[in-house]
């Protein structure tokens, strides 16, 4: 549960930090692709789950 946590204020942080030292992003820049990541994150963590 604590890991559910501190993923998304890790990700803000990073996201944060990219934009004030003006750092393009490690993320794609289209909706798609940034729905494909989190796509990809939810199957991680699911799988987690099921086999863990």
């Amino acid at each position: 549960m604590m890991q559910l946590m501190i993923g998304p204020l890790l990700a803000l942080a990073i996201g944060a930090g990219c934009r004030l030292l003006d750092i393009p992003l490690p993320a794609p820049p289209k909706l798609q692709g940034a729905l494909l990541v989190v796509a990809m994150t939810v199957g991680y963590l699911l799988g987690d789950q099921l086999l863990g």
